[in-house]
């Protein structure tokens, strides 16, 4: 036996081949659809510690169900750090917009919607985002391009309904109904699209149309509050009281913390020459929206007409505060004052309301 010979020596061992970052990503995203949160952040937790946070998809997802839970900040970090990760993707500058216009950071969402667009891709969504922002800035002329953007690289209902809204903003109701309309060319059977139209042709004056339209809304969503609601107030002025009231009940079985219906119910109770009831309807719907100026202006004619003058006052001031360029207030106001013996102040608010509006009824 040869004591000096050499060990022999086998084949190097290959070294384990290293996990990869994305294996579990079927899992993360399985939890995820099903909504099954929590383990969805553990894992996700699990796989950023394994990998020192150098895994884009895991971040992704934690930082979704983050903004889920209305942690908009932490979210909008996470979303940054997945950028960082991979800045060529649209969809992570997307969801850099999104949190930053959820935080109302407005004007830096558009800087980072300019950014995406400059990787060449019209995404229709980034210019609706971007338009979304503009309109908020209230920098109208820059919404409306943005919204034109995004219909020309793909058509939604959600952009004809903003590029709408922002018509009827700037109190252009002609311009929205068109703009509605065509969506409803390729929508015909979305109730919201007929809803809105109907809406906007009462605002006009043009009271057939708009019955035309909340009734074929009606026809597809029959318990739609909304649309309800907006019919009985055509029917209101019509002075056809007690209908207008059993369509509000109808309301008010989906909807009964609308101050809107309460305020309407209200002055159905009032037509009718109930008082009492109508006041109670009035301070419910002012406390479901305390700055609601119409509100406060109805229970101030209410109390008028039933010669609480104080409380009149209280309510018409509160309405003056809310909105100080509606004449009729003023003119109420007046008249409260006078009876309340304050001739000075009295004639004050005549004369504020008749400098506002000439209306024959003012100088009587």
């Amino acid at each position: 036996m040869q004591l000096n010979a050499p060990i022999p020596l086998g084949q190097p061992v290959a070294p384990l081949p290293r996990e990869d970052p994305n294996a579990k990503n079927w899992l993360i995203h399985q939890l995820y659809v099903s909504q099954d949160f929590q383990q969805a952040l553990t894992l996700c937790q699990e796989v950023i510690d394994q990998f020192d946070g150098r895994v884009e998809y895991p971040l992704y997802i934690k930082a979704l169900i983050k903004r889920r839970q209305g942690r908009i900040q932490e979210s909008l970090e996470l979303f940054q750090q997945v950028t960082r990760l991979n800045p060529h993707s649209i969809d992570n500058l997307k969801q850099v917009g999104r949190s930053l216009f959820l935080l109302g950071k407005h004007k830096a969402a558009v800087d980072v919607y300019e950014e995406a667009l400059t990787l060449g891709i019209q995404d229709w969504e980034l210019w609706h985002n971007k338009g979304m922002c503009f309109m908020y800035l209230k920098d109208f002329a820059k919404a409306e391009e943005c919204f034109a953007h995004a219909r020309k690289a793909e058509r939604h209902d959600v952009t004809h309904m903003q590029l709408g809204r922002l018509y009827t903003l700037q109190e252009n109701y002609a311009a929205a109904i068109e703009i509605y309309k065509e969506a409803l060319d390729y929508s015909p059977d979305n109730p919201e699209l007929m809803t809105t139209i109907g809406i906007l042709y009462s605002r006009l004056g043009d009271n057939e149309k708009a019955i035309e339209f909340l009734g074929n809304s009606l026809t597809h969503d029959p318990k739609n509050p909304k649309t309800i609601l907006a019919a009985g107030s055509i029917i209101q002025d019509h002075g056809d009281m007690d209908t207008a009231l059993v369509k509000y009940r109808i309301a008010a079985l989906a909807t009964p913390n609308s101050a809107q219906l309460w305020n309407n119910v209200g002055m159905c109770f009032f037509a009718k020459g109930k008082p009492v009831p109508a006041i109670s309807c009035l301070k419910r719907a002012l406390d479901l929206a305390p700055f609601e100026w119409i509100v406060a202006y109805n229970l101030g004619l209410v109390h008028l007409t039933t010669r609480q003058y104080a409380s009149a006052f209280h309510y018409l001031s509160s309405s003056i505060n809310l909105k100080n360029d509606y004449a009729s207030a003023y003119m109420y106001l007046a008249v409260t004052l006078a009876k309340l013996d304050d001739f000075e102040n009295s004639c004050d608010a005549y004369r504020r309301a008749i400098e506002m509006e000439s209306d024959f009824l003012f100088h009587l």
